[in-house]
Parts: C-alpha cells; sequence; structure tokens
C-alpha cells in the first residue's frame, strides 16, 4: 500500500553548559523508526513527512491525497494543517486540509489516527481535533479537554472478542504500553482492543472510505520496547494499513 505518515518527528534544541562556556545545539528527532521498518519490511511503500514539514507540504488538493491509499496522523496537531505558510505568514487563504481529509475519506480514502502529545486532543488540549472535519470520520469522539493518562506503571491491552481481519489470530493480551488517549467509541464503530475501560484499537466506515483510531503511540514514551518487540507489533500494523486499504478481507486473515 501507498502510505503517508505525518508527523512523529520533532526538533530537539538543547544547550550545554560548562564552566563560563555554553554549547547549544539542536538535532531532529525520528519517532517512528520502528514502525516504518515494520510497514516497509511488510512491502508498503511508506512516505514519511516530518512534522516541520507537515505545515507546507502535506497534500492540499483531493488529487494530492488520492496519490496515497492511506494517510497517518501520529503526533502532529491540527494547526500543522490548519496553518500553511500561505495562510499563518503572508495572511492568504488555503484549503482547509483538516476538511479534505474527510471528504477524501467519505469519496474512498483511508485515514488513521494514533496517540500521543499531539494526537486527538492532546497535551493541553493543543492537538485540537475536538469538533474538527477529522473527528467526524474518526471512530472516536474526542474530549475538548486533555484527553491523555499516564499509566507508567504499565497497562496492557487487550482483544474484545470481535473477529476482525486486523486483530483475528493475535494475542488476547498486549504487552504493556505507559500512556494512551481517553476516547469515546462511536455508535457505527467497532472497537476490536480496550485500554483499561477505554477503546484502544477502534474502526469504521465512513462513505465509501474506512479511518482507524490507536489509542496510544507507535513509539516511546507510551509505546515502550516490550511493546514494539512484541512480534503482533509489525503485524498490527501491516493489517491494519492493509485493511484500511481494503486489501485484507475476512477470507485473507489466516494469511495476513
Amino acid at each position: 500500500m501507498r502510505v503517508l505518515l505525518a508527523g512523529e518527528s520533532w526538533v530537539n534544541a538543547a544547550t550545554d553548559y560548562k564552566g563560563y562556556d555554553a554549547f547549544p545545539h539542536a538535532q531532529v528527532e525520528i519517532g517512528c523508526a520502528v514502525l516504518l521498518a515494520a510497514l516497509r519490511g511488510a512491502g508498503h511503500d511508506v512516505t514519511h513527512l516530518k512534522s516541520h514539514d507537515v505545515a507546507e507540504d502535506f497534500p492540499s488538493t483531493l488529487q494530492a491525497l488520492g496519490a496515497y491509499d492511506v494517510v497517518l496522523l501520529s503526533d502532529i496537531g491540527s494547526n500543522s494543517l490548519l496553518l500553511p505558510p500561505v495562510v499563518f505568514a503572508q495572511g492568504r487563504p488555503a484549503p482547509n486540509r483538516l476538511k479534505l481529509l474527510a471528504e477524501w475519506v467519505r469519496g474512498g480514502g483511508a485515514l488513521a489516527m494514533a496517540g500521543g502529545y499531539l494526537s486527538f486532543q492532546g497535551f493541553q488540549g493543543r492537538a485540537n481535533y475536538h469538533r474538527t472535519a477529522v473527528e467526524d470520520v474518526l471512530p472516536v469522539r474526542i474530549s475538548p479537554y486533555d484527553d491523555r493518562v499516564e499509566t507508567p506503571e504499565g497497562i496492557g491491552g487487550r482483544l474484545t472478542g470481535v473477529a476482525h481481519p486486523i486483530t483475528d489470530g493475535l494475542d488476547a493480551e498486549w504487552p504493556i504500553l505507559l500512556g494512551y488517549q481517553r476516547l469515546e467509541a462511536r455508535e457505527d464503530a467497532t472497537v476490536l482492543a480496550t485500554i483499561e475501560d477505554s477503546p484502544l484499537l477502534a474502526v469504521r466506515q465512513v462513505g465509501a472510505g474506512r479511518t482507524l483510531a490507536f489509542a496510544s503511540d507507535i513509539s516511546p514514551h507510551w509505546a515502550p520496547q516490550e511493546f514494539m518487540d512484541w512480534e503482533g507489533y509489525a503485524v498490527l500494523f501491516d493489517r491494519a494499513v492493509r485493511w484500511l486499504a481494503g486489501d485484507l478481507s475476512a477470507e485473507d486473515e489466516s494469511a495476513a
């Protein structure tokens, strides 16, 4: 599948103080290396659009979105999609890319969101997807407030027992996660896994398209090494991409 993964990177700036002297330095950190390797290892063509490139380079037309089978938003706030430089710096109108994504999904596209400090509503509400067109098509309703649940003790997800090509055959109990977003499943969503009393993995058919919500992270800190080393990690996200793109049916699940 042709996948666009937007987000999951950040610029880390620090200053080291050594006596009288200070040494400032900065570097780009990539949080999704394990997921990229898993998806590419499964044969998917993945384009990673780093967070600092999203505002300028995220697709702004249905035609441009059509170059992909699946779009995955992970740890990238709504402002980065809503405010391209032409709007923020030049004060000129531009397409609303949240509305564009929703239109693309209803026409047959596939959208997923993974959790993180800048996913769903996020840290201090800064991701701010509540009451947006993206929320309208996701399988979950998003809180208007900071929706993070930190579980530093480690809490494992578990399957709901619903038969589905994404999760059939996976372990019923999943390795620990160190946090997640508290979300509310929509009435027409299918919840495939839960964590504590909240949906962890949910899917939905929206018009001709499909959406998926994964309420925790695909990388640290919420996804610790135990989760990323789990043999089900690569299987889960490979199947998620394939199901979203319409390439995985019930008949295929045994071979997935």
